[in-house]
């Protein structure tokens, strides 16, 4: 919105022309979203224990797991209300809101945070443990995949090739596929920070080392110079998705203030989804979706190990991990849980330098 009303401006006001650049408009969004988060965090947190919306450690899942959690009983959550808000005003403030990038990854971001915020409702107001039943939520994230897919498909912009990381001058042409690939990508990439979400500070601290590394690709695949020198798809317009992810960048470490262990708030549902949703999103416009594997390889390991675990019991009767995500197993082999945050932010941290080095391996 700043950029629309002021850069026009710029012959009169001659700093105004500050607005043309990206970077500078990304900083402001990352710090504009920090200051929100943290402003109104207190609040949030407040209304939130003020509304009895607070976390339940009985899960029937395990006796022991709840018991490690047990300290955890009624700390608020739904605080991803917190983050949304801040990702939502930072980038309507900063970025250019007519761009269909934009358009297409807030709008994404919204869809998924209302469909969390209708789980967590109805768990925490409506008193049902299992809020939307999982064939609801899915549906949402495929209805979700099929809006984004058909747009990019039908856009005689966009290139429905799949970029291939290490190689130059190679792409796989999805073709009929792109859609189903699409819907995969937004529904892969939303479940699996919703189940990263365990453990205190876990999912935002990887979410926010993950929008590091999609700013600086977003950067260099909306700049024509830049994408020329690097061999990668210039894409025209996707630079304006850094603001975007310096927002989650921002909004993510101003959350992670509160969420840090041991955590005063916690995300819920309307912050995960939405975040991973976001992220995959990005990954679709810019046509990084297989560094979103490496980038997100924790997502990816969390996400893996639940499926991993369930197809062993039903096949087997036997279990690979001692439970489920890979997080909680950790725990039961008597990690304290700061540790399993730390080693697994530390991990996170260089699969997003690996991801951004990838630019110059090909």
């Amino acid at each position: 919105m700043l950029y629309i009303l002021l850069y026009p401006l710029r012959e009169f006001v001659t700093s105004f022309n500050l607005f043309r650049y990206i970077t500078f408009r990304a900083a402001m969004a990352a710090i504009t979203a920090f200051l929100i988060s943290l402003i109104l965090g207190p609040w949030v947190i407040r209304k939130l224990k003020e509304l009895k919306i607070g976390e339940k450690i009985s899960k029937n899942d395990s006796v022991q797991l709840d018991r490690m959690h047990e300290h955890k009983k009624d700390t608020p959550t739904m605080g991803g209300i917190l983050i949304l808000s801040a990702i939502t005003i930072s980038t309507v403030l900063w970025s250019d809101i007519f761009n269909r990038n934009i358009i297409i990854a807030l709008g994404a971001t919204l869809w998924l945070g209302l469909t969390g915020f209708i789980d967590d409702y109805l768990k925490q107001i409506k008193k049902r443990p299992k809020g939307l039943n999982a064939i609801t939520k899915l549906t949402s994230q495929i209805v979700l995949g099929l809006i984004i897919g058909c747009i990019l498909y039908f856009d005689a912009h966009s290139s429905i090739k799949l970029d291939l990381p290490f190689i130059k001058d190679v792409s796989l042409n999805l073709d009929g596929f792109f859609i189903l690939f699409v819907i995969l990508v937004i529904a892969g990439s939303s479940n699996a920070v919703n189940l990263t979400d365990g453990l205190d500070g876990l999912a935002i601290g990887i979410v926010v080392m993950v929008a590091i590394a999609f700013s600086v690709l977003s950067y260099v695949t909306g700049n024509i110079k830049l994408s020329s020198y690097l061999l990668i798809p210039y894409i025209n317009g996707s630079g304006e998705l850094t603001v975007f992810c310096a927002s989650i960048l921002g909004a993510g470490l101003g959350f992670l203030w509160f969420n840090c262990y041991p955590a005063t708030v916690f995300m819920g549902d309307v912050g995960s989804l939405a975040l991973g949703g976001a992220l995959g999103t990005v990954a679709l416009l810019i046509r990084k979706e297989l560094l979103l594997i490496i980038v997100g390889g924790i997502f990816v390991l969390e996400a893996l190990s639940v499926i991993l675990q369930v197809a062993s019991f039903k096949l087997t009767k036997k279990r690979i991990f001692k439970i489920a995500p890979i997080h909680h197993h950790f725990q039961f082999l008597n990690w304290p849980e700061n540790k399993v945050i730390v080693r697994f932010w530390i991990v996170a941290a260089l699969l997003a330098l690996m991801t951004i080095v990838t630019l110059k391996i090909r």
